[in-house]
């Protein structure tokens, strides 16, 4: 297995000195390569170049010749060993899988199969069986296709496969995004790319956030209306929690407050990663009950969390840490791809390359490429969900005895 990463600032409004820069690219890539052609090719591509989307998908497929090609549209770029934000740009990732089947994956939203449907439509949808255990990335476009339905369907269809991936950026309203797959854009629904046979991929997730106070159980709620904690009513138990607290971290729960919903009910005690980190929208207006943005369940395990910059980076540094740790032996990594929420970067930590030069710290230098996205996929405690602030590395090996890891 081989990956590459490059990242290209080529002239906007210049048709001819972008089809010069984008081959350029490619022979960089290519001879990152070994001079072998890719397997599968990603491109993440800045708004600027929004009038020449089509043609940077074509011609990149034709220099290339991948026998797949997906992207999107990206408002901040991983890329070449760096994060570039509020520039224009292009990312080129390529990787070739010996021994690997890729299939090429485009979904509208009316595609997707209903909720009591078997796992024949989901294979069926994707074009690979269950027992093929296949990688996915997904590069869904936000306004225009239920992304909550899609991972959760996969999940089911295919329970013990890797899923990663971002939501298409740039972009502020419906049609603006674009998704790349091979030599032709869409502006509606998913592209993305199930990869089986000799590959695997190790997934981080990052969340950024702390807890404070002490776990409790959810006494009453209905659907996402969280009334009573412990049997107190759950906004009395935040007040009092946040009085007990010191200044400043009274004055970040104004901002950051979240709540995290433990993925074991099993365990006697939890630390990093064992706990889904969800926004509270606001306040229920007739009961004062708290408004979360997740399905909840009486009797489920719950704490409060706060996140800041100090406290996303520890977290990064942390999972990082536990990542490599459970994982030192087996097959070398060779390429790894970052899907990182456009909240964070220089606008949490107010420098660049933050979670680029972390992942580099721990894992070394192999090709990463990436995104900041409009939102995060990824796992936690072996269910995808689709995050908000969070960066999703997904790390690609061949196969070894070893089973997947995850974070």
């Amino acid at each position: 297995m081989k990956w590459c990463s490059v990242l290209s600032k080529p002239a906007i409004r210049d048709e001819e000195k972008l089809v010069e820069a984008l081959a350029n690219s490619c022979r960089e890539a290519l001879s990152e390569l070994d001079g072998e052609k890719p397997d599968l090719v990603l491109t993440f591509v800045s708004p600027q170049f929004a009038k020449s989307y089509k043609k940077i998908g074509q011609t990149l497929h034709k220099l290339l010749s991948p026998q797949v090609l997906i992207g999107c549209s990206a408002g901040g770029l991983i890329g070449g060993g760096n994060e570039v934000e509020d520039e224009s740009g292009i990312v080129i990732s390529g990787a070739v899988f010996p021994g690997g089947e890729l299939k090429a994956i485009h979904i509208t939203d009316d595609q997707l199969p209903d909720l009591d449907a078997g796992p024949d439509r989901w294979e069926e949808l994707v074009g690979m069986k269950g027992t093929d255990e296949p990688a996915f990335i997904l590069l869904p476009e936000p306004f225009s296709f239920r992304i909550e339905a899609l991972v959760e369907g996969l999940d089911f269809a295919f329970p013990h496969s890797a899923k990663i991936g971002g939501l298409a950026s740039g972009a502020d309203g419906p049609g603006k995004n674009v998704l790349f797959l091979n030599d032709g854009i869409h502006k509606r629904g998913a592209v993305g790319v199930a990869i089986a046979g000799n590959v695997t991929l190790e997934t981080v997730v990052a969340q950024g956030c702390r807890p404070i106070g002490m776990p409790m159980r959810v006494s009453r709620c209905d659907h996402n209306i969280l009334y009573d904690l412990d049997g107190k009513p759950a906004l009395i138990v935040l007040r009092d929690l946040l009085e007990s607290l010191s200044d400043s971290e009274q004055e970040l729960a104004k901002n950051s407050l979240f709540l995290g919903l433990a993925m074991d009910e099993f365990k006697s005690s939890f630390g990093v990663g064992d706990f889904l980190i969800r926004n509270i929208v606001g306040i229920e207006p007739k009961s004062g009950a708290l408004v979360i943005a997740e399905m909840l369940r009486n009797e489920r395990t719950v704490q409060f969390h706060v996140r800041d910059a100090a406290t996303s980076s520890e977290d990064l540094r942390l999972v990082l840490k536990k990542y490599v740790d459970n994982n030192s032996n087996g097959a070398r990594r060779e390429g790894a791809l970052l899907f990182s929420c456009l909240g964070r970067g220089t606008y949490l930590y107010g420098s660049p390359n933050h979670d680029t030069d972390g992942f580099r710290a721990y894992l070394g230098e192999i090709p990463l490429s990436g995104f900041f996205c409009n939102g995060e996929i990824g796992p936690v405690s072996g269910t995808t969900f689709l995050h908000g602030y969070t960066s999703s590395f997904g790390i690609f090996k061949e196969k070894s005895p070893a089973s997947v890891s995850e974070v």
